[in-house]
């Protein structure tokens, strides 16, 4: 059964007039005579009575009239989303963010996004780089903006947004506070906070090694804000992407004799033809300038752009 032959009938059915049927479809009697006709080859049984003058509904006609009804609505539905999706109304984009990535960095790019494309509608997923990884091969994901300290998977396809540092993050009442940078000799001793999801971990404890710095576990979180705030509140120390800081009032100082540095990524899969949606995202990113110039003011609580 062809749509086309569906509409015919369904037109039929509610004027109970071919002719007038026929000028509401578009189309000459005859065509819609056939059509019709030709449905009913297909069903097997006629669909209506013609006497004379007088056209009504066989039972089959009137089984079938609800169900190719609700064909004709649901293939409307269908090409109605589809036009709307190509003029990138109704559609969205599946965006993953590591968890350990701070939004300051990407809310402006989101909201000029969201204003030259009002149609698009963004969902975030948070995850580590691993699952966000697996993500994006299943197809869940459109794209991901992540780390990978290792290589990304030979599938994926990274491209550069910018670097940021690790800094020491403590809170203004803290000695660190007070000086303008800090060496891994000086973390000794000192409470540390732990970021369980740092992909970066163990790259700052073979740096603490070999400068014979022992940290003191005081708390370990998957949760940044909770670390943010512990840090902020005294509790102790912690080394924080520059970009990541969202709690106020936490103080952040550079490593000055073993710096440490995550390149920041949008990555899509490779080979794979991006939706409307995402083109336009990329596109989007391309024209955002990532400055990579820093600089920490001991007398600020923030490390500032420069």
């Amino acid at each position: 059964m062809e749509l086309r032959e569906m509409a015919y009938f369904l037109a039929a059915s509610q004027t109970l007039h071919f002719t007038r049927a026929a000028a509401l479809c578009g189309v000459t009697q005859p065509t819609l005579t056939r059509g019709i006709q030709k449905l009913e080859k297909e069903l097997g049984a006629p669909l209506f009575v013609r006497e004379g003058s007088t056209t009504h509904l066989t039972a089959l006609g009137r089984m079938v009239q609800p169900r190719i009804e609700d064909i004709v609505a649901r293939s409307r539905s269908v090409r109605k989303q589809v036009s709307l999706h190509l003029r990138l109304q109704g559609s969205d984009l599946r965006l993953g963010v590591m968890c350990s990535l701070g939004p300051a960095r990407f809310g402006a790019l989101l909201g000029r996004f969201r204003i030259a494309q009002p149609g698009i509608d963004i969902s975030l997923t948070d995850a580590t780089p691993d699952r966000l990884s697996e993500l994006l091969l299943q197809g869940d994901l459109d794209a991901a903006l992540m780390v990978q300290p290792e290589a990304f998977h030979e599938r994926l396809k990274p491209e550069p947004l910018y670097a940021e540092r690790y800094l020491v993050a403590c809170a203004p009442s803290h000695p660190f506070a007070g000086r303008r940078s800090i060496a891994m000799r000086d973390m000794d001793g000192q409470a540390y906070l732990s970021r369980m999801n740092c992909e970066h971990r163990d790259i700052l404890r073979d740096h603490l090694h070999a400068a014979g710095a022992r940290l003191v576990s005081a708390c370990r979180s998957e949760r940044e804000d909770w670390i943010q705030c512990l840090v902020a509140a005294g509790m102790g120390v912690c080394f924080l992407p520059e970009f990541s800081a969202v709690q106020a009032g936490l103080v952040l100082r550079p490593v000055e004799d073993a710096p440490v540095a995550r390149q920041v990524c949008l990555v899509t899969v490779a080979g794979r033809r991006w939706p409307a949606p995402l083109a336009r995202f990329v596109e989007a990113t391309r024209r955002t300038r990532f400055t990579n110039g820093h600089s920490c003011d001991q007398t600020n609580t923030r490390c500032a752009s420069v």
